[in-house]
């Protein structure tokens, strides 16, 4: 097993001079296909339905979310609701007409007090994922409600109530039911019936062909929200739901490629999956895939003993709007203090490559996001990016970390099972400080065994950085240390000059530590002594500039020396 390649040096995060005018993001195919219909436009995106459910809410500012491929028909589809909207606005006024139970303060002139008409707002960017309902963009407009249009994560909101739109897409019946006869020729066969989320409408109707060719055995899935089932986000067959092993006497006949979350969560937990695609050469009958996600949990697993041996984490958190990811963050916090390593917390916006590079002292990266978008599979970043599930199993030893092929994205399920071994911990923390009382051990660092790392099989001497802070204070029986242990202690921190850290605030810090031995640019100014400033001077001397609006300048226009001539 090979640990996946990686740049040897950090990437290039200038952008060349002949690229200076050209737009670097990647171009978004549009989901619909030339111009759709007036009706085909309100059953896509269920006009009726949103409208409906925003009256009952009583929501008066309502943002609309749209994936990048669906924003060219945000326009229609925010006329469409408008129009719906006044249109039973105008109804609820003739209804109350009607009533011949009206207050006379609710007539004026014979008609009724018309309803305060409701604003939308088109959200142009997700801050995040597409999948994810973007509460913080929500909340610079003060929406009372997010409608969110395409697939979704379906993660668990943490202000706003939200109106899910699938937008529902089309799916020819037939050649599904054929291809999953040659798929199952066994009709006795336990078989979940599973499908991404703008295809699980057609579910119902396919389950009932399937049934009436035979097939006693299948479950058919409901859509629910919640990642943490041992399907997520679907129903489960009876009894699964008191053995989750149970899963696995199935098989899953799943439509169209799920995400790639999705697909190692699902492969530990049934017998096998089978994929029915919905895109590609329609001139042949599609065939369902075997599923396959060995090479991928490999690859998993290599990130994860490779960032055994990392000394700095970077938390990089992906969302602000999932439920319990500030749980979470705490969370990861507390595990890479007690391995005795060091983290700092960044908050991004979308992750890219170039900005992650950016903090060259982080050794590893691990994503707080919804439980699809935690999973980043690139070559172009420079280290590892992995999971808090991952992060678990790369900071135990080498002999406690046992890889079963179990993968899950879900941070709420890495919650739960902390929960669940909270009792166990406390009390193995009270045997190990019992032994720790008896023993009279003072040399926990140098009793600990060597680390190595897997990939080169070389001596790792850094990889907890906060080791040593932790041992010197614990060194110090609460201030009641003698001189001579005090001299003991600091002779014992000069022989590791080599491991000298800097301290902020009394407490070591690396990143600061290689911020003064190891970056070579630390900011405006920093270079100026290296250029012939004087000794002190941490800049160049500032001097006043040019002042007025600048109304165009042209160069080399002037005569003699060529220089630039404003043109009033």
């Amino acid at each position: 097993m090979t640990a996946p390649s990686a740049p040897a040096v950090a990437p290039v995060l200038s952008t060349p001079e002949t690229r200076i005018f050209e737009d670097p993001t990647e171009p978004v195919e549009p989901v619909s296909v030339g111009r759709i219909s007036e009706a085909q436009l309100a059953a896509v995106y269920e006009v009726e339905r949103t409208v409906r459910e925003i009256r009952a809410g009583r929501w008066k500012r309502i943002a609309l979310q749209f994936p990048d491929g669906m924003l060219v028909d945000a326009p229609r589809v925010y006329e469409a609701l408008r129009r719906g909207l006044d249109k039973a606005r105008t109804e609820a006024v003739a209804r109350r007409l009607e009533n011949a139970s009206l207050n006379a303060d609710e007539v004026e002139g014979g008609e009724s007090k018309p309803d305060e008409e409701e604003q939308l707002y088109i959200l142009g960017d997700t801050s995040y994922g597409a999948c994810c309902v973007d509460e913080v963009a929500a909340e610079h407009v003060d929406a009372d409600v997010v409608v969110h249009y395409g697939r979704s994560c379906l993660s668990p909101t943490a202000r706003l109530p939200v109106i899910y739109v699938f937008t529902t897409r089309p799916l020819e019946l037939d050649p599904v039911v054929t291809c999953f006869e040659q798929t199952y020729p066994d009709k006795q066969q336990k078989i979940v019936l599973m499908a991404d989320i703008p295809y699980s409408s057609h579910l119902p109707e396919l389950h009932r062909r399937l049934q009436d060719q035979g097939y006693a055995k299948i479950f058919l899935t409901d859509i629910v929200h919640d990642p943490s089932a041992p399907l997520p986000n679907r129903t489960v067959p009876p009894e699964v739901k008191d053995d989750a092993q149970a899963l696995r006497d199935y098989q899953l006949f799943h439509i169209s490629d799920p995400p790639t979350a999705l697909l190692l969560t699902l492969s530990s937990r049934v017998g096998a999956i089978h994929i029915y695609p919905t895109t590609g050469d329609t001139s042949t009958p599609p065939q369902a895939l075997l599923a396959t996600s060995a090479q991928t949990l490999r690859r998993r697993y290599a990130l994860t003993t490779r960032l055994s041996t990392a000394p700095i984490f970077g938390i990089l958190i992906n969302t602000l709007s999932v439920k319990n990811y500030l749980h979470v963050v705490e969370h990861v916090k507390k595990i890479i203090a007690e391995a005795d390593k060091k983290c700092y917390t960044f908050v991004v916006g979308k992750i890219n490559a170039a900005k992650v590079a950016n903090f060259s002292e982080v050794d590893g990266w691990v994503v707080i996001g919804c439980w699809e978008s935690s999973l980043v599979e690139s070559k172009e970043f420079w280290k590892p990016i992995i999971t808090p599930f991952e992060l678990q199993l790369a900071l135990k030893s080498d002999e406690e970390r046992i890889w079963t092929g179990e993968w899950t994205g879900d941070f709420q399920a890495v919650l739960k099972k902390e929960e669940e071994c909270l009792d166990d911990d406390k009390t193995a923390q009270a045997a190990e400080e019992d032994d720790e009382n008896g023993s009279g051990s003072t040399s926990e660092e140098e009793s600990a065994p060597p680390e190595f790392d897997l990939r080169t099989g070389r001596y790792v001497s850094h990889a907890r950085p906060m080791r040593t802070t932790a041992t010197a204070a614990g060194h110090g029986g609460g201030g009641r240390r003698n001189d001579a242990t005090a001299i003991n202690a600091s002779a014992q921190l000069i022989k590791r000059a080599n491991g000298d850290v800097a301290q902020i605030g009394g407490v070591a810090s690396p990143g600061a530590e290689f911020l003064r031995s190891q970056r070579t640019w630390q900011g405006l100014g920093s270079d100026f002594d290296q250029d012939g400033g004087e000794e002190g001077q941490t800049g160049a001397v500032m001097e006043e500039g040019r002042s007025g609006i600048a109304r165009g300048y042209t160069h080399g226009v002037g005569e003699g020396d060529g220089a630039a001539r404003e043109v009033r």
